[in-house]
């Protein structure tokens, strides 16, 4: 069973709103086993919807269509919809009195071309609305089917989950799922990555189930997914089991994490299970890597906050470092030390460096100087070079700082 993706809405493609609707449906579908090649944005224009949703439903069995069931002029999906069908748009009483009774409900006035919502394309049934005006629509064309639905994502949603997603199921006569497994990985390009997966990307080809895709998440770090399909949710997991293993022989230590893990989420959990307490000292990051650790939830177990020294004479009153050049591995490791006593944390980490455009110290832009202070008094350091202009430089920053500090604890420093 095949199902694509339509979403209308020219707001969408003008950026002014993002289009998560398709993404959740994306994931419902691989998580029912149906697969979906295709998803597509169309502006509020008739001859293109029509367009697009032929296109969506050439190589597929089903299309689901999101937006464009308002009662206004440019909400159009009905009348695209009816011409594909080849049918007309006839008036549904049963649809007309639900809209009235929601208006007289709220105590609102119901302009005329509400009534708009109720109409349908002939030999289509209603999805019946439940939390807003516009009804969901079930369409047969020839041996395929076209659903539609409002694009305010809970009322998508509610219909999709109530309606759409057992007709698929029953149409497909087939239980599947298909199951995915993302890589976190930092510290390799993507075509370093490809061709030290080439073996296993080789073998996986082969036998075509599961897949193997790199994702590329800018500071984020490079995603690699893995994705198959099973009879159910236990063998889908033993096999992505035995491939991830496969997988993390061939690239080691740079997986940080999988799925929904941050490398500052990791590195705030490797850090509570030591129950050590920790602090920053930011100069070239100007507070992105506490701002990072105060997102993840559950982080003030562990973050006990940041000293941004981002003045040459902050570093020198407020940390302790020796006057003199500061972007260096020496003030680095001052500055760790530093922030160890102001903020009275068992770990800090601290960053320096050159963000540009020009150089500093006789340091050039991208220089990236870092330093970990522990608990026993030792203190490591290293320095990077990374490219980008300015905002790309301290993003990418921050990810490599922890990912140091990261790799520190598992480690000279893992517990024991």
């Amino acid at each position: 069973m095949r199902c694509n993706v339509v979403a209308i809405g020219t707001e969408l493609l003008l950026g002014q709103i993002n289009d998560t609707n398709s993404s959740w449906l994306g994931e419902q579908l691989a998580a029912a086993g149906i697969e979906s090649h295709l998803q597509l944005k169309v502006g509020d224009n008739l001859v293109r919807m029509e367009d697009a949703i032929a296109v969506a439903l050439v190589d597929a069995d089903a299309v689901i269509i999101c937006g464009g069931l308002g009662p206004t002029h440019d909400d159009l999906t009905r009348e695209a919809i009816a011409s594909i069908m080849g049918t007309e748009l006839v008036h549904d009483e049963s649809v007309a009195g639900v809209i009235r009774e929601m208006f007289a409900r709220r105590g609102r006035v119901m302009s005329d071309n509400n009534l708009r919502q109720a109409l349908v394309p002939a030999g289509a049934a209603v999805i019946a609305q439940t939390r807003g005006t516009a009804p969901g629509l079930v369409c047969p064309v020839g041996e395929k089917v076209i659903y539609a639905v409002p694009g305010v994502p809970h009322e998508m949603k509610d219909m999709f989950e109530r309606a759409i997603l057992p007709d698929l199921l029953a149409r497909s006569g087939e239980r599947a799922v298909i199951k995915s497994r993302v890589l976190r990985t930092w510290g390799e390009s993507e075509s370093r990555l490809n061709e030290r997966l080439d073996d296993i990307i080789d073998e996986l080809d082969r036998i075509g189930n599961p897949t193997l895709a790199f994702l590329a998440s800018g500071w984020e770090g490079i995603k690699v997914r893995l994705t198959v399909k099973a009879p159910d949710s236990a063998s889908a997991s033993r096999t992505l089991d035995a491939w991830d293993r496969r997988v993390r022989a061939e690239i080691g230590d740079i997986v940080f994490g999988t799925d929904d893990d941050t490398m500052e989420s990791v590195v705030l959990a490797l850090l509570e299970q030591r129950s050590w307490t920790f602090g920053v000292a930011e100069s070239v990051t100007g507070g992105l890597v506490g701002g990072r650790l105060t997102n993840v939830a559950g982080s003030s177990r562990v973050f006990r906050g940041g000293v941004i020294s981002y003045a040459s004479d902050v570093k020198f009153g407020v940390l302790g470092v020796t006057p003199g050049p500061v972007v260096s591995e020496g003030a680095a490791a001052e500055m760790a030390a530093g922030a160890r006593r102001v903020l009275g944390c068992d770990v800090a980490l601290a960053l320096t460096g050159v963000a540009g455009p020009d150089e500093q110290d006789g340091r050039p832009a991208g220089t990236l100087c870092v330093a970990a202070a522990f608990p026993d008094g030792s203190t490591v350091t290293t320095t990077a070079m990374l490219p980008g202009v300015r905002d790309q430089m301290r993003q990418m920053s921050v990810i490599t700082a922890l990912d140091f500090l990261r790799k520190q604890l598992l480690g000279s420093h893992a517990a024991r």
